[in-house]
């Protein structure tokens, strides 16, 4: 006979079901390095690939570095960097060199469209960001156990800033796993006794191999991540002697002997501009002023955290106390070392944008495992409980934003998402109501499940179908209707770096009166005219005698500038010569 469950048993059961059964896989996945790794790989690609190939080319950062690299394929020059018509004097060469290798790979499989492919300009970015959730895990195992340090990976892994600087053509993702090879190889040396600090040739290769990789992808920011935590680690020891196993002097020959071939070449090349412009212009003028408008006051770092790295924050938030009362202890000391210098230097500096301080959140993540691990999290009755539903708040309040984001700017197969963005928002509502019973692991793997169902809604159906945005995108598709040359081809004053890009190192930026002496040349020619300087280029058009129409009207929202623009496309109806 059977014995009927209560209904209120019943539901408990089924509130446990899901975490218990993602808590298991963590148990089954750390058994082994092997399947911890493959975990690990799965949830990165599931987190990471969403849009990757279909989403346009972002203004302005990825568009620059994307097409910079796409002039040194076509000039064949792999020292200066270049950006159309300008020297980009801005970052090393080490990101160019890494996108070249990619697009070189694409055009040997799928040929000629692939420098006009952003996908494989973002791999290195997508291959990085991957290594740096594997890097995290392999820093953790210095602390933690093999589950332990499989957690810390997988919070990494389900960042809200890591999956978009993983999407983008640009240098932070790579920068990210430099700098977490370079604590990883600091931390096993740290942790050595006195008595067994001898040099080791494979960790010091590792550390000044990962730091000059660094430097030739960011320059001096590398080090000031590095720095710092050395110094800091010093003070709190009164002994440098952790470093002995580094063998900092052959260790920073090594270093010098692999970034100073470019840095002297490229002074070489630009007779000392390029120092000039990234030194005194770029790097001093972030310190003392916001530059391009990224001002922040300090602080700014602490609130975006709570949107960079959610879902993961909210574990880092519960960890707070027990991180605090063992400060001293020598996992929890190190970890802070890494944290809290380099944290305070970026919330001093004037500019701030979210994805300075990516780098320290693998110690964020490391401590909070650390703390579950030894039992030290915040427990349900703890008043910091409560932060667990920031969870669905959060994703609430995105889904939301995006809703109305794809109502305003959307058309085609966005609406697919909602089914999407409910499974998730219920997923985290799911996880913050199960931490009484299940406890922080099976919640936040709960959580983590549907932060993925909503970046598969955001970045793989959403955004790409929001087509109002996609202005560049939209114009290209115009000139390779039209199949004009980007050499017959001008645009004002809509001149952001996708276009290029899309369109071609040869197209037009001039004003309207150039646009209209380009038209008259005749042939296969066309004009990007804004509504707002149409005018203008009449006025031009008829003091030549133009003979000309309009093919096209591209209205769209320009997300740089935060206005509504209307792009007319004019076509030359003169004879070529």
């Amino acid at each position: 006979m059977a014995i009927l469950q209560p209904a209120s048993d019943k539901r408990r059961a089924f509130d446990l079901d899901l975490p218990q059964r993602l808590v298991g896989l963590l148990d089954a996945a750390s058994e082994r390095h092997g399947r911890a790794v493959l975990l690990l790989v799965a949830v990165a690609l599931i987190a990471f690939l969403p849009g990757f190939f279909n989403l346009s080319p972002i203004d302005r950062d990825e568009a620059r570095f994307a097409q910079a690299t796409k002039q040194m394929l076509e000039s064949g020059n792999y020292v200066d960097i270049r950006f159309h018509t300008q020297a980009r004097h801005k970052k090393p060469v080490g990101i160019y060199w890494l996108q070249a290798a990619s697009v070189k790979a694409g055009e040997a499989v799928i040929g000629p469209s692939a420098r006009a492919s952003i996908w494989l300009y973002r791999l290195p970015s997508l291959f990085a960001a991957i290594g740096a959730v594997l890097l995290t895990y392999w820093t953790a195992l210095v602390f933690l156990s093999r589950r332990g340090a499989l957690f810390a990976a997988l919070m990494m892994a389900g960042c809200v800033l890591l999956g978009v600087e993983a999407r983008l053509a640009k240098t932070d993702a790579v920068l990210l796993f430099t700098v977490i090879a370079t604590f990883g190889a600091l931390a096993r040396a740290y942790v050595r006794p006195p008595e067994a600090r001898q040099g080791d040739l494979t960790l010091a290769l590792i550390f000044w191999t990962a730091l000059a990789a660094g430097i030739l992808v960011k320059g001096p920011v590398a080090p000031l991540f590095v720095g710092p935590a050395i110094a800091a680690l010093a003070i709190a020891d009164r002994s440098g002697g952790f470093l002995r196993p580094l063998k900092p002097l052959l260790g920073l020959a090594w270093c010098l002997l692999l970034v100073l071939p470019w840095f002297v070449a490229i002074y070489i090349v630009t007779d000392g501009a390029f120092y000039q412009h990234a030194v005194g212009v770029d790097m001093m003028g972030k310190v003392a002023e916001g530059a391009e408008g990224h001002w922040g006051p300090p602080g700014t770092y602490f609130l975006a955290a709570w949107g960079t790295f959610w879902p993961s924050i909210v574990v880092a938030a519960m960890a707070v106390p027990y991180v605090w009362r063992n400060r001293r202890e020598t996992a929890v000391r190190f970890l802070l070392c890494w944290l809290v210098p380099s944290w305070v230097i970026f919330e001093i500096a004037v500019t701030k944008l979210p994805h300075y301080v990516l780098p320290v959140y693998p110690a964020l993540a490391i401590l909070s495992a650390l703390a579950i691990e030894r039992g030290g999290l915040a427990r349900a009755g703890s008043r910091l409980a409560g932060f667990v539903w920031f969870w669905p708040g959060f994703a609430v309040a995105v889904s939301l934003a995006l809703g109305g984001a794809y109502l305003y700017f959307g058309s085609g197969f966005g609406l697919a998402a909602w089914p999407l963005l409910l499974l998730g928002v219920v997923l985290l509502w799911w996880a913050a109501r199960s931490f009484p019973r299940v406890g922080i692991e099976g919640a936040f793997l709960t959580a983590l499940a549907g932060a993925l169902l909503l970046y598969l809604a955001a970045w793989q159906v959403m955004l790409p179908q929001m087509r109002a945005l996609w202005i560049s995108e939209r114009l290209a598709a115009v000139v390779r209707q039209q199949g004009c040359p980007a050499a017959q081809v001008a645009s004002f004053p809509y001149q952001e770096p996708s276009l290029v890009f899309l369109v071609g190192t040869q197209i037009n930026y001039g004003l309207p009166n150039e646009a209209a002496a380009l038209l008259k040349k005749g042939g296969c020619a066309l004009a990007f005219i804004d509504e707002r300087f149409t005018p203008a280029f009449e006025k031009h058009a008829n003091a030549l005698a133009l003979k000309y129409h309009a093919v096209a009207t591209i209205s769209g929202f320009t997300y740089n500038g935060g206005r509504p623009t209307s792009i007319t496309v004019f076509r030359s109806d003169e004879a070529g010569s």
